[in-house]
């Protein structure tokens, strides 16, 4: 790729949201709004190598932005106008439309990011729709990026996006930010879109890859924006804790190779203590707002248990799985209970976290989940059950799609059966 390729790409990157945000502010359509965001992109794919740089690239976006968008109004209107004997009334409609795309253009102010982010995080899209179109819409991705990040088909992908922009405009949703307990609402909604994107990042479900940086990268921005856009809500510097502290691991959980590297076995050196030091910092700011038992919040009190222990053995376990029991009490879930299990066998013994396992062996949305097995494995294996922990590890093995993950269990039984 060509350098004013790169600077082009860097430039989208940046400045799509507001662009996005600014004209459909005006036009309520985000679909629309990115079409014609898109047009300026194209416009300096074809100028910028022949012309140049422009001095200042993102004004130039917005210029070109506002020019297709009055265009488009124009045509518009136009066509309105061979229809009916209303044209001194479309004329005054299209000189305050170009006005007023003018004034959004030239002053996108945070309030339309926010409501292009709760626009696409809608309750009325499809999980898979929130998530596609988020990343499109405030990250600034391309379909192709977004389809190898998630590992589906580029047609599947684009058929989602569509679908979803389609979904929002027969449905009516408006651009705007909700208020009062909708706002709580919504917001909530938004928040698991991100974390979604996050987790997906962390630990891929499928594919060659254990992690998907990248994605981390785009969800931890995201979060950044959340809480500059919203920072009297406790549970997005919740969020943005978990993040920060889970992501300062990145370095130590891939070794040299991309192999798996699991939290106890990690070299600790290899983490980002600024980071840490972020994620402490948003979680007191949770607190401080009065959610430190929020969702999120305890969730990455759980991870700052782990980021303050300087060896895996002065890990603070009793109030993990203290921590866990207040998450149950709030957020009550086989995944929350599981984990809970494992923290239960590091501080009361193997035997004590086989215990509170088993009590979830008949969990229908655990009956594919291969931690279930793996964990179950490797008490078994403390407790000395081996042909029993042979037997899970391998039914784990059976049951994950992430080569890399398959990889580590795979080495383990290979370790053990020796």
């Amino acid at each position: 790729m060509s350098n004013i390729h790169q600077t082009i790409e860097a430039v989208w990157k940046i400045e799509s949201t507001r662009l996005i945000a600014g004209i459909a502010r005006v036009t309520r359509d985000v679909g629309l709004a990115e079409e014609l965001a898109q047009d300026a992109l194209v416009a300096a794919l074809e100028q910028w190598p022949e012309e140049g740089i422009p001095e200042k690239p993102a004004a130039w976006l917005m210029t070109a932005a506002k020019r297709r968008a009055i265009d488009y109004l124009r045509r518009g209107q136009m066509l309105d106008q061979k229809h009916g004997e209303i044209a001194r009334e479309v004329e005054f409609q299209q000189q305050r439309l170009s006005e007023a795309l003018d004034i959004a253009l030239d002053q996108v102010i945070d309030d339309d990011v926010l409501r292009l982010i709760f626009t696409a995080c809608h309750p009325v899209l499809a999980i898979e729709g929130r998530v596609a179109l988020t990343l499109r819409l405030i990250c600034g991705l391309t379909t192709v990026e977004i389809a190898r990040a998630f590992l589906v088909p580029e047609k599947t992908l684009g058929q989602r996006i569509f679908r979803a922009k389609r979904t929002l405009s027969e449905a009516h949703v408006p651009f705007e930010t909700p208020r009062g307990d909708e706002l709580r609402r919504r917001v909530e909604s938004v928040l698991s879109v991100v974390y979604l994107i996050f987790n997906e990042g962390y630990t891929a479900t499928s594919g060659e890859e254990w992690m998907r940086v990248a994605l981390c990268d785009d969800a931890l921005r995201l979060g950044r924006i959340l809480v500059e856009l919203l920072p009297g809500e406790s549970e997005v510097h919740g969020l943005l804790a978990l993040m920060e502290l889970q992501a300062s691991r990145t370095a130590a959980r891939r070794g040299r190779d991309g192999q798996a590297i699991l939290l106890l076995e990690q070299d600790r050196s290899l983490w980002d203590y600024a980071q840490i030091r972020r994620g402490i910092t948003a979680l007191d700011q949770a607190k401080k707002l009065g959610g430190g038992a929020g969702n999120y919040a305890l969730q990455a009190a759980i991870a700052a248990c782990h980021a303050r222990a300087r060896t895996p053995q002065e890990t603070n376990w009793e109030q993990i799985v203290l921590l866990y029991d207040a998450l149950l009490q709030i957020s009550p879930s086989p995944i929350v209970a599981l984990n809970r299990a494992v923290a239960v066998g590091m501080e009361r013994g193997p035997a004590a976290g086989l215990a509170e396992l088993d009590t979830l062996s008949a969990e229908p949305a655990l009956a594919g989940y291969h931690l279930l097995p793996s964990i179950r494995g490797d008490l078994l294996l403390k407790l000395g059950r081996f042909t029993e922990a042979r037997e899970e590890i391998q039914r784990a093995i059976d049951m994950t799609q992430n080569s890399r993950e398959k990889e580590l269990l795979m080495d383990r039984l290979e370790r053990f059966s020796l």
